[in-house]
């Protein structure tokens, strides 16, 4: 009997350990799909855009783009998120060639409630900085604008987008304006053992170039998981996009692979 015993106290703290384990996974899963989560995290998200010009050359970019919040006072947090692209460019009027380096860098500052409602949100400015190390690279502008993310996170879903647009204020004359705006909407549906499904296509418009050459429009999806390396939990993703719209130049469709280091508090 008490070798019975010993066995079904040792099974149910395996299932208790294991029961945390997942709780812990999908929380975790959770607050990778909020923006405005109080958790700094180094995602890696690299892009592949197919079938760009006429010679159908793809183009690679690597974004780093850390996350670190900030308390202000007990209600608040500022959410900081940097994107740093390093990026191959290919000549897209030859079949070989191209520049590879670092890209324009851009930060983003989110003013948001500590203590959210049903309805998270948050708000404040882009920068974007010409730090291109080629003219095919970047704009060479100076650039800013607002930001604003808003989201709800309903039993397992996470639902909610980010946009923002940046004009050039300063930076080389000869170089065209910037006026370009990003919506970014992202659909979650999250399932047991920090696995989910998600639907996150960057929309962007280029409103200086015609009506025809303004806008790209991805559709498509994928999903992700929570593991852990060592005692680090790490956030794993893949989609594909096929884009329904875009510029005479532009990718025909494109995939993304994020590697997101976390770490929770």
């Amino acid at each position: 009997m008490r070798i019975l015993s010993t066995i079904l106290v040792l099974a149910l703290c395996l299932t208790l350990n294991s029961f945390a384990q997942e709780q812990s996974e999908s929380d975790l899963a959770k607050k990778t799909q909020n923006p405005l989560a109080n958790m700094i995290s180094v995602p890696l998200q690299n892009n592949f855009d197919f079938n760009i010009g006429p010679e159908k050359r793809t183009r690679y970019t690597l974004n780093i783009q850390p996350i670190i919040p900030f308390g202000v006072g007990a209600n608040w947090n500022i959410i900081t998120r940097t994107i740093a692209p390093i990026l191959y460019q290919p000549d897209v009027t030859s079949n070989s060639g191209g520049e590879f380096g670092l890209g324009d860098i851009n930060t983003t500052l989110w003013l948001s409630p500590s203590k959210p409602g049903k309805l998270i949100w948050g708000l404040g400015p882009i920068l974007q900085f010409p730090t291109a190390t080629d003219d095919s690279l970047g704009t060479g502008k100076w650039a800013a604008g607002p930001s604003i993310v808003l989201l709800t996170m309903q039993g397992k879903w996470v639902v909610g987008g980010l946009a923002n647009n940046v004009w050039s204020y300063a930076g080389d004359s000869d170089r065209d304006d910037v006026n370009q705006f990003l919506l970014q909407y992202f659909i979650n549906y999250n399932l047991p053992k920090g696995w989910y499904l998600v639907s996150a296509p960057i929309n962007t418009a280029n409103w200086e170039a015609d009506n025809d050459n303004r806008w790209t429009i991805p559709l498509g999806g994928g999903g992700g998981k929570i593991i852990k390396i060592g005692k680090l939990p790490v956030n794993l993703q893949s989609q594909a996009f096929y884009n329904v719209e875009h510029p005479d130049s532009g990718p025909e469709w494109q995939l993304r692979f994020q590697l997101q280091f976390l770490f929770p508090r």
